[in-house]
């Protein structure tokens, strides 16, 4: 039985705001809208790309459509520039989810409050997001991953909504998993990665924090969105199978975190599990790496999309 059924929509649009590449001239298709190429297309404002993710997800069910705000990319002025440049209005949102609290998902917060003034804005996210990490490489030097600035940013406006577990949004038509159990035997976590516990660094490799987005499409499936995939891209796919009850995947879109001689020995049993569940769409983005797109892309050739900073995915029942 379902632990966390899931209300069917009619349609989800995920609109790609901040992701680390922008090629405007890669093509669309019924299912994956494009930058158009207008005459002044490369002599306008752009958007940009950085080394960190976002996306707009907009979920309509008759004739409501609500939307809200998944990740915020790396740099303060990022995100707003290309909802800008994108014309999505900082109103348009109804609350914003973490994927985890890396800073190349969160440090845009501190843009976007300037953008929504006064206006509250709920953020949901685990409470692991709030602690300091950082990254130790094999020869000693670190990589330090702030979290967000629980203190300013709650002084700016944001009203922090901290959960574990698995929570429903926009009137129970988008899922937010919590905290992912790990079941495969090949995603085991991320060595080099600590964290500040007690005034002491410890290691920290599962990233409990990390979740995702699940919508079902009437119809067609689960839509599963994710930031970085620290829990693994399968586990978390089986996850949203097992909180859901719905085994069908319609679509897997955001980071899978296979880059890097850690994670590459992954990537076969990564794609072969993906072979097996058959999903109409695959867009590996942000961290996914250059060789597991690839083997994505070789493996699933009629699933597999690249993203591009200003693609909108329109994921219907009606498709």
């Amino acid at each position: 039985m379902a632990t966390m059924p899931l209300k069917e929509v009619d349609r989800v649009e995920i609109l790609t705001l901040l992701d680390n590449t922008v090629d405007l001239l890669l093509p669309g298709n019924d299912l994956v809208k494009r930058l158009p190429l207008t005459p002044d297309a490369l002599t306008r404002e752009s958007v940009v790309a950085e080394h960190g993710f976002a996306a707009l997800v907009t979920v309509t069910s008759g004739q409501t459509s609500e939307a809200l705000l998944f990740d915020a990319g790396l740099s303060r002025k990022g995100l707003v520039h290309n909802m800008d440049v994108l014309e999505v209005k900082a109103k348009e949102l109804h609350t914003i989810v973490l994927s985890h609290g890396h800073a190349d998902h969160t440090q845009g917060l501190m843009g976007l409050v300037e953008r929504l003034g006064e206006r509250k804005m709920p953020v949901l996210l685990h409470p692991d997001a709030f602690l300091q990490r950082k990254v130790v490489f094999p020869d000693g030097h670190e990589i330090n991953l702030p979290p967000p600035d629980r203190r300013l940013l709650s002084q700016e406006g944001i009203e922090f909504i901290e959960e574990r577990g698995p929570s429903y949004l926009l009137g129970g038509v988008v899922l937010v998993t919590g905290q992912i159990h790990r079941t495969t035997d090949f995603e085991t976590g991320f060595p080099l990665h600590y964290a500040l516990r007690n005034d002491q660094w410890q290691q920290d490799p599962y990233i409990h924090d990390d979740q995702a987005i699940v919508v079902h499409v009437r119809g067609k499936g689960l839509v599963i969105l994710t930031g970085c995939g620290h829990a693994g891209a399968i586990n978390t796919i089986r996850h949203a199978q097992e909180l859901t009850g719905v085994q069908r995947v319609y679509a897997v879109i955001g980071g899978f975190h296979l880059s890097g001689t850690l994670f590459e020995p992954i990537i076969p049993p990564t794609v072969a599990a993906l072979q097996a569940l058959q999903p109409d769409l695959v867009v590996p983005a942000h961290c996914t790496g250059w060789k597991a797109v690839h083997a994505i892309a070789r493996a699933l050739p009629h699933a597999f999309v690249q993203n591009s900073v200003g693609t909108r995915f329109v994921l219907s029942a009606a498709n």
